[in-house]
Formats: C-alpha cells, structure tokens, sequence
C-alpha cells in the first residue's frame, strides 16, 4: 500500500527528533461554493533534527513511533 506524502510548514522543532508540521488544505464548500481553507497539525519523526522552524518540508507516513509520531520527515 503506498505511503501518503503531505507537504507543510514546520510550526515548531523543540522536541528532541520531533517536529510539528501545519498542514493547510483547500476545498469547495459544499453549499456556498466558496474556497475554504483548513489546516492541521502533525507530528513527524526528524532523526537528524535537520529541519528548522518555518521550512517547508515534506512528510510521509510510517508506522507509529510513538504516542503521537505517525509521519517521519520525507527526503526524495
């Protein structure tokens, strides 16, 4: 099965190997036929701490890691 890849903005980078990437999507809404923007939040797995705060980067998914971690940072 193939691993989803998100694309977001690093939010926050203070946890030890641990990043907080905002996800923002977009879509119709249903009624109003008007582009509604929606956001969330994920945490991802950076094994080198690499990866600073506002870069954009990508994510894919992985097996959990821990409690919250489902993504690690995605280099292609």
């Amino acid at each position: 099965m193939p691993k989803r890849i998100l694309q977001g903005t690093v939010v926050s980078d203070k946890g030890d190997k641990t990043i907080v990437v905002k996800v923002e999507r977009t879509y119709l809404h249903p009624l109003f036929k008007k582009t509604v923007r929606r956001s969330k939040k994920y945490h991802a797995h950076d094994e080198t701490n690499a990866v600073k705060m506002g870069e954009m980067v990508r994510i894919r998914e992985c097996a959990p890691k821990s409690k919250l971690k489902r993504w690690e940072v995605y280099t292609a």
